[in-house]
């Protein structure tokens, strides 16, 4: 891999071209940290921990947690690609143009794009507008006053516009630089998150164990354990999905032999390679997707999961904490893994371009009988991928719940419990016992909040391990395909 990035550093096309993604790349990160006027949300993503607005911002490279020009980053042009692909097999007409021609299909998505940016927008700036639930709303007081529907329009307006330029961007990418433009900027922005989760965790495990007194080295020796455990499980992470992605079953084909005026052709020995994860990261991506449509039309209404009465127990269960979602989860993305098999390959076309080409499987007749195996062996490695995303997706979330009451007990430390807080801080010698439980409360609410900050990265780690290595093999196969066609001599 190392190797292919050199060769094509040294070919000055290929060199300009990545460069130029760089550049856009570049652009984009500036892009997202472009206040939009009469916005101040530094604070609004602290309330997003354990709900799907954490992935959201994590798809926006933290974009969307500070209120910016790029906040809804991808994830509109996203869901509108998912609802096109989704339409194309219920409209024959929708599916004949997305066959026959492109440029109207990306017209579609493009437009279809700027409606869900439009719709996520207003959404957004009520959920701005209403703030932390307790008067504190994340607008400036002039967007507030008599004119707030002029306001209104103003900041709902560079949110659109921002979303379009991503689109854009993307485009770009797309014609000038290497890889898929917005799988890119979608691998950019999770890149961006991980600077701050690794500071995050030396900043509030590994350092505060140094302020113990009381059983200094226990907390000391945890705290540096949770972290090479947490870097340890990342690197495995990424290590079984990429064995895994390069997996792939193999069927044989046996090609028959031919006269061709005074030469033979034919007899050669190959095979049809059906790899274990051909859907990618797709599957996981609707199931959240459709997963979070109702969690985010409730958030947007200013419903939470800690929310009282029937929809707050909705917003609660479908959340990374309920119960629902992982078995929700898991049964849409088996469900999801099948349904875009069957819309990206076709057992019976393969088949008959086997049989074309004078090709057989050994020991299965042509036609019928090679479409019936094809599609025997396609559902069965189609299950085996579908249950190797459901692991990478659902490991993370259950981590996260497993990592929190310990990450809370390392940051505690010597103050475990009122009375041992009581008994260490030395605050009782001039504070009374409301002041006490007021200021243990706040320590507490501080430090679980900080724990599920940390433990919060594994809710989603599976979903972005997925995307990184799919668009770092992507990309690299593309440099690989481009090296080749450059040095490709010909026949003579």
């Amino acid at each position: 891999m190392l190797q292919t990035l050199k060769n094509a550093w040294k070919t000055k096309d290929l060199r300009n071209r990545i460069l130029f993604t760089i550049f856009i790349l570049l652009i984009y990160r500036i892009g997202t940290v472009i206040p939009v006027p009469f916005v101040d949300a530094h604070t609004f993503a602290q309330g997003f921990s354990g709900t799907i607005l954490e992935q959201i911002n994590a798809f926006s490279g933290n974009a969307f947690g500070m209120g910016t020009l790029f906040a809804l980053g991808v994830t509109p042009y996203i869901n509108a690609s998912i609802i096109i692909q989704l339409l194309t097999v219920v409209f024959p007409k929708l599916s004949e143009i997305a066959k026959n021609d492109k440029e109207k299909m990306n017209t579609i998505t493009k437009v279809t794009t700027l409606i869900l940016a439009a719709v996520t927008a207003i959404g957004y700036y009520f959920m701005l507008k209403t703030g932390d639930g307790q008067g504190n709303s994340y607008l400036s007081p002039v967007a507030l006053g008599s004119m707030s529907w002029f306001y209104a329009i103003v900041i709902i307006t560079c949110f659109c516009a921002g979303a379009s330029i991503v689109m854009w961007l993307g485009e770009r990418i797309n014609e000038h630089g290497i890889g898929n433009g917005i799988s890119m900027i979608l691998f950019a922005n999770i890149i961006s998150q991980f600077p701050n989760f690794f500071y995050t965790l030396i900043a509030h495990v590994v350092v505060p164990t140094f302020g113990y007194e009381n059983s200094k080295a226990l907390y000391i020796i945890g705290s540096i354990l949770f972290a090479l455990v947490v870097t340890a499980i990342l690197v495995g992470l990424f290590v079984f999905v990429i064995f895994v992605t390069g997996s792939e079953r193999r069927i044989p084909i046996q090609y028959a032999k031919k006269v061709v005026g005074r030469k033979m052709y034919g007899g050669q020995s190959s095979n049809l390679p059906i790899k274990l994860n051909m859907t990618g990261v797709m599957p996981v991506i609707f199931a959240s997707s459709i997963l979070s449509l109702v969690p985010t039309i409730l958030q947007f209404c200013g419903i939470t999961a800690d929310s009282e009465g029937f929809w707050g127990g909705v917003c609660k269960q479908l959340s990374q904490s309920g119960i629902v979602y992982p078995i929700l989860l898991f049964i849409f993305i088996i469900a999801f893994s099948y349904f875009y098999t069957q819309i990206s390959f076709d057992p019976v076309e393969v088949s008959n371009n086997i049989k074309r080409q004078g090709g057989t499987i050994p020991g299965i007749r042509q036609g019928r009988p090679t479409a019936m195996y094809i599609k025997k062996v396609l559902g069965k490695v189609t299950l085996a991928g579908a249950l190797f995303l459901s692991i990478v997706a659902l490991l993370p979330i259950l981590l996260s719940h497993l990592f929190t009451p310990i990450i809370s007990s390392i940051l505690m430390g010597d103050f475990g419990d009122y009375a041992t807080f009581v008994e260490n801080s030395g605050y009782a010698s001039f504070l009374d016992e409301a002041s006490l439980k007021s200021l243990y409360n706040s320590y507490a609410s501080s430090y679980k909040a900080t724990a599920s900050q940390l433990a919060s990265v594994f809710t989603f780690g599976g979903t972005s391990v997925l995307i990184i290595v799919g668009v770092v093999l992507e990309t690299f196969r593309e440099l690989e395909a481009q090296l080749t066609m450059r040095n490709y001599k010909g026949f003579l």
